[in-house]
C-alpha cells in the first residue's frame, strides 16, 4: 500500500513540474558555458582589433587571449571566494579581473567608436569640405565683385567721354573747337574706346555667367555627396566641378593682375572614405555609446562566468563520494547563511578539543571539497556548499534512506502477529 501511494505522488503534476523545472535550470546552467564563450571571442575580436593598432598583431592575439582568459578566470574564482576568508587572494583577483577588463573594454571601445561614429565622421568630413569651399567662394566673390566694379566704372568713364566729345565739353579738346556739337575725329576716337570698353565688359559679363554656372554646379555635386548612390563618382564629379571653377577664377585673377584666391586643399576621395583609425585622440571625441557597448560585453561576460557554478573542476569517483559523505556527517554546527548555502563550522567543538578527537579524515574531505570546487571558503572557521554539492549528497541520502527502508521492511514483516 505504502509503495503503491509512493508511486503515485512520484507520478503525480507537482513532480512532473517539479522535473521540467529542474531540466530548465539544468539547460540554461549548461547553455551558459557556449554563450560565455561567444562573449569572450566577441570581446576578443574588439579587443584584437584596437590593440593591433598599436603593436604587432600576433603579439596582440597573445595579449587578447590572455586579457580574455584572466577575464574568464578570475569571474569563475570570484564566485569561490570571500572577503573574510583570504583578503590577499581576493584583492589579487579583483585586482587581475579589473585591470583585464579595463583593458578590454579600452582597446574594444576604438572598434565600438568606429563603428557608431562612422556615420558622423562621415558627415563631418563633408561639412569639413563645405566649409573649406564656401569659404574660398567667398574670396572669389568678392574678387569678382571688385572686377565687375572695376569694368563699370572703366565702361561708366567711356562713356562720359562720349558724350562730352560729342557736345564738344570734353577737357582734351582744344579752346578753339569747343563747344562745338557733331560726331568729328575727336569724338569718333572716344567711341572707339568707349565700344572697346563696353565690348570687354560684355565679355567679362559672359565670363561672369560661366563661372556662377561653375559655382552652381559645384554647390550640386556638393549636395550629392550625401544623396548619391554611387559615392565615388559624385565625389570625383565634385572635385572636377572645384578645378574647372577653380581654373575660371585664375584666369580672370590674372588677366586683371589681381592676386590668386587661396584656394584650399580638399581631401582624396581615398581620405574622404578612409575609415577611422583607433589612436587615444578617440577619447577626446568621447562616445558614451561605443563605450557602453564595449562595456556592455564584458559585464555579461564577467557576469556569466561568476554565474557559472554547476560544475566541479574534478569530479568525484564513487569511493570518493561515499567517503565525502562519511566524513560530512561527523561535522554538527550547520546553518543557512546569508547567501542562502548551507554553511558549516570546520573547526573543533570543545568538547572534541577536551577528548582530543582526531579530525585528520573529516579535514582531508574538506581540503579535496574545496581544491575540487564542492566547497567554498567563507572565512578561517566556515565553509559552504558550493550548488554542484548539493545534488551528490541528496542522491547518497536517498539511498541511505533506501537502505533503511529495505532493511526495517522484512523487521516489521517478521514481527507480525
Amino acid at each position: 500500500m505504502k509503495d503503491s501511494t509512493l508511486k503515485l505522488r512520484s507520478a503525480g503534476l507537482g513532480y512532473l513540474i517539479n522535473r521540467i523545472q529542474t531540466l530548465f535550470v539544468s539547460m540554461l546552467r549548461i547553455w551558459t558555458i557556449p554563450i560565455v564563450l561567444m562573449l569572450s571571442v566577441a570581446s576578443g575580436f574588439t579587443t584584437y582589433y584596437g590593440l593591433s593598432h598599436f603593436i604587432t598583431p600576433w603579439i596582440a592575439l597573445i595579449i587578447t587571449v590572455a586579457i580574455q582568459s584572466i577575464i574568464v578566470i578570475c569571474s569563475l574564482e570570484m564566485a569561490g571566494i570571500h572577503w573574510a576568508a583570504n583578503r590577499t587572494r581576493y584583492f589579487s583577483v579583483v585586482t587581475s579581473l579589473c585591470i583585464a577588463v579595463t583593458a578590454s573594454i579600452t582597446f574594444s571601445y576604438f572598434k565600438f567608436y568606429e563603428i557608431s561614429e562612422q556615420e558622423t565622421l562621415h558627415i563631418d568630413r563633408v561639412q569639413q569640405i563645405r566649409q573649406d569651399i564656401n569659404v574660398y567662394l567667398g574670396s572669389v566673390l568678392e574678387q569678382k565683385s571688385q572686377l565687375l566694379q572695376k569694368h563699370q566704372q572703366a565702361l561708366d568713364k567711356a562713356s562720359v567721354d562720349v558724350s562730352q566729345a560729342y557736345f564738344g565739353t570734353h577737357e582734351q579738346i582744344a579752346p578753339g573747337y569747343r563747344n562745338q556739337v557733331g560726331e568729328g575725329p575727336f569724338w569718333r576716337h572716344y567711341n572707339q574706346i568707349y565700344q572697346e570698353k563696353k565690348q570687354a565688359f560684355q565679355v567679362q559679363e559672359q565670363v561672369f555667367l560661366d563661372l556662377d554656372a561653375k559655382i552652381r554646379q559645384l554647390q550640386t555635386s556638393l549636395g550629392d555627396l550625401d544623396v548619391a548612390q554611387n559615392q565615388e563618382a559624385a565625389y570625383y564629379q565634385m572635385l572636377k566641378n572645384y578645378q574647372d571653377m577653380q581654373l575660371i577664377v585664375n584666369q580672370l585673377s590674372s588677366s586683371a593682375g589681381l592676386r590668386l584666391p587661396d584656394a584650399p586643399m580638399l581631401m582624396t576621395y581615398k581620405q574622404f572614405v578612409e575609415e577611422v583609425k583607433p589612436s587615444f585622440a578617440m577619447w577626446q571625441g568621447f562616445s558614451w555609446f561605443a563605450f557602453a557597448c564595449a562595456a556592455m560585453v564584458d559585464f555579461f561576460t564577467v557576469l556569466l562566468s561568476y554565474r557559472l557554478e554547476f560544475t566541479a573542476p574534478g569530479p568525484l569517483t564513487v569511493q570518493e563520494e561515499e567517503l565525502v559523505f562519511e566524513c560530512l556527517r561527523q561535522f554538527s554546527e550547520f546553518r543557512i547563511n546569508q547567501n542562502d548555502e548551507l554553511e558549516m563550522i570546520i573547526e573543533k567543538s570543545e568538547l572534541e578539543k577536551a577528548r582530543r578527537y582526531s579530525d585528520w579524515s573529516r579535514m582531508f574531505v574538506v581540503g579535496l571539497l574545496l581544491s575540487r570546487g564542492f566547497l567554498r571558503k567563507v572565512d578561517v572557521r566556515t565553509v559552504e556548499f558550493a550548488p554542484s554539492l548539493y545534488p551528490l549528497i541528496a542522491e547518497k541520502m536517498s539511498d541511505k534512506i533506501a537502505a533503511l527502508k529495505a532493511k526495517s521492511l522484512p523487521k516489521a514483516i517478521d514481527e507480525r502477529p
